[in-house]
């Protein structure tokens, strides 16, 4: 069976996972790093480079390798997640995020290879990676993201960006859906 065999059997079954049951799926496909190899990429200039890996009505499941660079603040809109580090050191940061402000850093926690981490509902976060070697983090998300803020700290906006953009502030307008100014 293929990968992409293994994670449709697996995924399929899901309808409105709960947040326990998305972590024992992501657990159960047992993914490697070498089978994910074929669907990493450079990242361009970019914090990261993602690849739909999976995606129905239920969930999506994403990959990603990271550069020296880290992403901004976002959250993932309505959906809820976790995050399996394949190799590296991931450094997540936490945020609190109160109506129409800033969001201020609480704190941050890496996490090494074999880790899992869960991302909640409208919580507010930034990754990068840490010291040592590559980066690469399976995410698995219900639903699949839409919706999702990502904030410029150094400007005190915020926006809503496009799927075709990731956890940076959008290249181009057309990954803008809705920007705002905070206080």
């Amino acid at each position: 069976m293929t990968l992409k065999e293994r994670i449709k059997n697996t995924l399929d079954e899901l309808t409105n996972p709960s947040t326990n049951e998305m972590k024992e799926v992501l657990q159960s496909l047992h993914l490697t790093l070498e089978e994910l190899q074929p669907y990493l990429q450079s990242p361009e200039g970019k914090p990261y480079y993602r690849k739909l890996l999976y995606q129905n009505e239920a969930v999506e499941l994403l990959v990603m390798n990271w550069s020296n660079r880290e992403c901004a603040p976002h959250d993932h809109g309505n959906s809820k997640g976790w995050i399996q580090v394949m190799t590296g050191t991931s450094v997540n940061t936490i945020f609190e995020v109160k109506d129409n402000q800033l969001p201020q850093e609480i704190f941050d926690r890496e996490y090494s290879k074999g880790s899992f981490f869960y991302a909640p509902k409208k919580g507010v976060h930034k990754m990068k990676k840490g010291s040592g070697e590559d980066l690469v983090t399976v995410h698995l998300y219900s639903p699949p993201i839409q919706g999702m803020m990502v904030y410029d700290l150094d400007k005190c906006a915020a926006c809503v960006v496009s799927d075709e953009c990731g956890a940076w502030w959008p290249d181009h307008l057309r990954q803008k859906i809705k920007e705002m100014q905070l206080k």
